[in-house]
C-alpha cells in the first residue's frame, strides 16, 4: 500500500510532473499497436483506466449502480446514498485511440443530528462528468508477440522476466463539466453563496502490465480540475487476477488529495464474462477514516458492439522498427515459383524467367 505521505508533494511539483509526462508523449517514437481483444476489454469494476483502447470501430457501454452509507463524525451527519456510474467508449481513426464520456451521478438522503431535532434533507448531482480521449503511445507486447514462444524451454516461457515489468502506457485528456449548485464540488464563494458551474481539464497517465499467470496490474496518476482553485491530485493501483477463462477478481487502492477533500479508498470484487461481448461484476468500497466513513456496494455490467474489422499495425521508426519489420517478414511464407518445361526442354518460371536464373 502506498502511504499517505505521497501527497506531501506540493502543488507546483505535481504540475511539473504532468507537464514532463505530456512532453515525453509528444516526443516519443516507440511502436504503436492497440491490443484489440476477442473478448470485451473494459475498465470495470475498478475505478482505474487500463492502458489499452477498445479497438477501432468498437462501441462499448459500461455502467453500474451503487448503494451505500456515509457517517461524518464532526458534522454529525448520516447519509444514505444511491448512485450510478456510466462510460461510453468508442475507438475510431486509429487502433490505439478512443473517445469517451465517463461520469457518475449520486443522490444522498442526509440526516443532520447537530441540533435537538434531527434535520433531514436530500441532495443530488454529478460527482463527475468528463468527455475526453485516450491514446496508447507505447505497447511492449507487440514485440513479444512477434518473437513468439521459446520452442526449446517451457521454463523460459512461464517465468517472469525483467521485460515483463515494462508496461504499456497511455495518456488520457478530458474536460470535466461541473454543474451549478453541486454539493459534491468545493464550497461556494462566500461573496455569492452560490455554486457556479465550471469546465476544467482532467489528465490521466495510465500504465498496464500483463503478467504470466493471469495477473494484470494497472496504475493511474490523475490530475483533475487543475485550473480551478481546488485541483485534485491522486493515484489508483489495481491488481486483477483471472481465475478461469470467464471469472476474475480484483483489489484496488485509490488515494487523492485536494483542499476540498482527501481520502484513501479500497475496493475489491469480482467479474464474470457471460460471452465475448458481455460482462457483469460486483464490488465493495470502504475507507478507514470517520470524516466521513464510507461503505458502498456496487453491481454493474459492460457490453460492446464489435464492428472491428482488422488490426492495423503502425511501423516503428528507427533501428528497432527495421528489426521488427525483418521479424515480421520471417513469419511470412515464401511463395514458391512453379517451374514448367518449354518445348526445347529448358525449364522456366511462371514469370517468364529461365529456371537457372538467366
Amino acid at each position: 500500500m502506498i502511504k499517505s505521505y505521497i501527497f506531501e508533494l506540493n502543488r507546483n511539483s505535481m504540475k511539473t510532473i504532468f507537464y514532463c509526462l505530456f512532453l515525453s508523449i509528444l516526443l516519443n517514437n516507440y511502436s504503436l499497436l492497440a491490443q484489440y481483444t476477442e473478448t470485451i476489454n473494459n475498465n470495470r469494476p475498478g475505478a482505474s483506466q487500463g492502458a489499452f483502447s477498445v479497438g477501432k470501430n468498437v462501441l462499448q457501454l459500461e455502467g453500474g449502480f451503487a448503494f451505500g452509507s456515509e457517517k461524518h463524525r464532526l458534522k454529525e451527519t448520516k447519509t444514505g446514498a444511491f448512485g450510478f456510474d456510466y462510460a461510453i467508449r468508442y475507438g475510431f481513426w486509429k487502433e490505439e485511440l478512443e473517445v469517451s464520456l465517463i461520469g457518475e451521478f449520486q443522490s444522498n438522503s442526509v440526516t443532520d443530528n447537530r441540533g435537538g431535532i434531527p434535520i433531514k434533507y436530500n441532495e443530488s448531482n454529478f460527482r463527475s462528468n468528463t468527455i475526453g480521449g485516450k491514446y496508447l503511445f507505447y505497447d511492449p507486447y507487440r514485440k513479444m508477440e512477434l518473437e513468439g514462444p521459446n520452442l526449446y524451454s517451457w521454463k523460459a516461457n512461464n517465468k517472469i522476466q525483467w521485460r515483463d515489468f515494462i508496461p504499456a502506457m497511455s495518456f488520457y485528456a478530458g474536460a470535466n463539466f461541473d454543474f451549478a449548485d453541486n454539493p459534491f464540488t468545493p464550497d461556494p464563494d462566500e461573496s455569492t453563496l452560490e455554486h457556479e458551474g465550471s469546465i476544467s481539464p482532467k489528465l490521466v497517465f495510465a500504465t498496464q502490465n500483463n503478467f504470466i499467470g493471469g495477473f494484470v496490474f494497472v496504475t493511474n496518476i490523475v490530475a483533475d480540475r487543475i485550473t480551478t482553485d481546488t485541483p485534485t491530485y491522486g493515484y489508483i493501483l489495481t491488481l486483477t487476477h483471472t481465475l478461469t477463462d470467464w471469472f476474475s477478481v480484483f483489489v484496488e487502492n485509490q488515494g487523492f488529495k485536494s483542499d476540498f477533500y482527501a481520502d484513501q479508498l479500497f475496493r475489491g470484487g469480482a467479474a464474470a464474462l457471460v460471452n465475448e461481448n458481455f460482462h457483469v461484476d460486483a464490488s465493495i468500497l470502504l475507507n478507514f477514516k470517520d470524516t466521513p466513513s464510507l461503505v458502498y456496494g456496487r453491481i454493474g455490467m459492460a457490453y460492446r458492439f464489435d464492428m472491428h474489422e482488422e488490426d492495423e499495425f503502425i511501423e516503428e521508426k528507427g533501428k528497432e522498427g527495421r528489426k521488427l519489420k525483418k521479424e515480421e517478414n520471417k513469419e511470412k511464407p515464401k511463395k514458391k515459383k512453379k517451374k514448367n518445361k518449354r518445348k526445347d526442354g529448358l525449364e522456366f518460371d511462371e514469370d517468364g524467367g529461365d529456371g537457372d536464373g538467366l
